[in-house]
């Protein structure tokens, strides 16, 4: 492990900090088979159909059948569950170390793992509601027909509580991220290429004296960075969560 060195001196910096966060995206939640949206094997390569539109407020708009379909068939994985880092990551909140989540996943996998402190920048599949009248209902609303989910209430479309293209993020967790970024003296980053805006614009803001990226691409913020390391992330985390 030619990276044991790094490990020691990021458990040392942890120990000693007094608000850590972590700024997770896709790569967090691939060993639990969720696929990513730009690797190699993600679905924005894989795929022949216009995936950003799909997932877009314009297509649930116009198309709600259409963007139903995809995301019945392409963004679904009922049997996934935390793997190693989001355990990781648990573990660290548990010892009061890491003292926020902030995810670009909507998978709700982290919650699923014991975080308790987590920041959905761009929601989560874990909820719907309906797009006319606001009402909340189970996923499972959405998830059992291969019809439209209407409301039994307003005839609206039930959907979920994430965020398409063409929508702003959540403005609650957005604000609570940036804040705990704003008090970060450490920040994390894993699992996230850093390019997708405007949640990557949360690093930017990181004046903490610690910038540790565990990512297995380059990022934009690499140069700014205390530390980078090119490895597996649950793997790197499960070390890093032994103090």
């Amino acid at each position: 492990m030619h990276f044991k060195n790094e490990i020691k001196e990021i458990k040392e910096i942890l120990k000693s900090s007094r608000h850590a966060v972590f700024f997770g995206g896709a790569g967090v939640s691939t060993a639990s088979g969720i696929p990513d949206f730009r690797g190699q094997s993600g679905l924005y390569t894989t795929s022949d159909e216009p995936c950003e539109y799909f997932l877009s407020r314009d297509c649930l708009t116009a198309e709600p059948l259409r963007f139903f379909k995809f995301y019945r068939e392409k963004m679904l994985y009922p049997d996934a569950t935390p793997n190693d880092a989001h355990r990781a990551l648990a573990a660290l909140e548990e010892k009061g170390i890491i003292k926020a989540v902030i995810t670009q996943n909507i998978d709700g996998l982290h919650q699923k793992a014991g975080s308790r402190n987590v920041f959905e920048l761009h929601g989560t599949m874990s909820r719907a509601f309906c797009d006319r009248c606001g009402r909340t209902y189970e996923p499972q609303m959405m998830e059992s027909s291969d019809s439209l989910p209407l409301c039994p209430a307003c005839q609206g479309i039930i959907r979920p509580d994430v965020t398409l293209y063409g929508e702003a993020l959540p403005a609650d967790a957005f604000a609570m991220a940036a804040e705990h970024i704003e008090k970060a003296d450490v920040l994390i980053v894993g699992g996230s290429s850093l390019t997708v805006y405007p949640a990557a614009g949360l690093v930017a803001d990181f004046s903490g004296k610690h910038l540790i990226i565990i990512n297995l691409s380059p990022t934009p913020y690499d140069q700014r960075a205390s530390y980078v390391i090119r490895e597996s992330l649950p793997q790197v985390l499960t070390l890093l969560s032994d103090i």
